[in-house]
């Protein structure tokens, strides 16, 4: 497994792309609390955060998706600063129905931002910051939230910024907590069900706050990953949507995810699963109906889905793809993860592809409960223009 080198472009299992790299493209879903996909009676979009390299203007690109899954490119819209790249599993882009208005928050990690835009009339509402001490500019900005509260988790200054969601897709400041793992590590992954807000750390630790009040306040449940004492660390993180579960996608050589009980309000000790042999899994992706875990194989260009048991937890292997097209030529590494539909397994998978130029991978899905096929789509994949840092995605659909 690759590790962090202070001289190299490179992080710890290819979890980090540091400033300078290449784009990354990360994929989220519109929903309410920003895990699975909202109902598709509108017009579907797809929304990247480009994350462009600071001396140029860093841009979100939005695609519409025909009734037959055609991915249009109808524009871009100026944002706040990036740094081009970082953590793989950090969401960077969310979306939400704010009083009416849909709208986009997006990470600008330069100057520690959070971009705010109305995707309806695509323009840019502001750039809001956190406090002085808040820096996202070593890794970037994770971001999650409800329709109360927007957390972001600035990777450079260890603090968990909170801001209140204000109508018109603004942001207000309400203030941070730090937050850092056991041996240093910094926030990395996010996810938020309910008042339960779970972060991964850089460092393999994990944690989990209550949000009940607004501010974050800690469960008192930080701890190592189980996979952590054989190197398999835990970045990306999804929660089950009756809030038991919370599942892990792993740094590691192999396909490696762990699982945590959250019943009892707080994380217990992780159980590991490894569901294939494709390299590094930093990032997760449960299918709406919770049958299928979506897992990327970021650093072989490939993507695994593992069967998932919402009743028990347990996780067991399924199917993998080959190398998506043009893996290892016009990009280098797979990131987020999002779906095209919000039933069932969801159809097909986005994959997020990063690169020079950066494009998003579709698979085809199909499983029968016990046995599964990812194919990848004859028109995968779809190319984002002029965007070289693309690592993050977010689908929603306008009612």
């Amino acid at each position: 497994m690759l590790r962090k080198s202070p001289n190299s472009p490179f992080s710890s299992g290819c979890r980090i792309l540091a400033i300078g790299s290449i784009v990354l493209l990360s994929l989220f879903l519109f929903l309410a609390d920003s895990s699975v996909a909202v109902a598709q009676t509108g017009t579907e979009y797809i929304v990247t955060n480009d994350d462009l390299a600071p001396e140029l203007v860093s841009t979100l690109t939005v695609f519409t998706v025909s009734s037959n899954g055609k991915i249009t490119e109808q524009g871009k819209i100026e944002a706040g600063l990036g740094i081009q790249g970082g953590y793989f599993a950090a969401p960077r882009i969310l979306a939400m129905n704010v009083g009416g208005t849909h709208c986009v928050f997006a990470s600008a990690a330069y100057f520690g931002e959070i971009s705010g835009v109305a995707i309806d009339t695509q323009q840019l509402m502001g750039n809001f910051a956190g406090s002085a001490m808040d820096s996202g500019m070593s890794n970037g900005i994770g971001l999650a939230m409800n329709q109360n509260y927007l957390y972001a988790g600035y990777s450079k200054s260890s603090t968990i910024g909170t801001f209140s969601v204000e109508p018109g897709c603004g942001l207000s400041f309400i203030g941070d907590v730090a937050a850092a793992g056991l041996n240093g590590g910094t926030p990395d992954g996010m996810a938020l069900r309910g008042n339960l807000l779970v972060l991964t750390y850089e460092d393999g630790s994990i944690e989990s706050f209550n949000v009940s009040s607004g501010l974050p306040l800690s469960n008192g449940d930080l701890q190592l990953s189980t996979g952590s004492a054989i190197d398999n660390l835990p970045d990306g993180v999804q929660i089950t949507a009756d809030g038991h579960y919370a599942i892990f996608g792993d740094d590691s050589t192999t396909s490696t995810v762990e699982v945590s009980d959250l019943s009892s309000g707080s994380l217990t000790p992780t159980i590991v699963y490894q569901v294939g042999t494709a390299f590094n899994s930093n990032n997760v992706l449960l299918s709406p109906d919770e049958s299928l875990l979506y897992v990327t194989d970021n650093s072989s260009g490939q993507l695994t889905a593992a069967f998932f048991n919402p009743a028990t937890g347990v996780v067991t292997p399924g199917c993998t793809s080959r190398p998506l097209r043009l893996f290892d030529n016009t990009w280098i590494y797979a990131s987020g993860l999002g779906t095209a539909a919000n039933t069932g397994t969801g159809k097909q998978v986005y994959v997020a592809e990063y690169g020079a130029p950066s494009s998003i991978g579709v698979v085809n899905v199909q499983s029968n409960g016990a046995q599964c096929t990812l194919l990848e789509d004859s028109r995968s994949p779809v190319t984002v223009e002029n965007a070289s840092a693309l690592m993050s995605f977010t689908v929603y659909t306008s009612q």
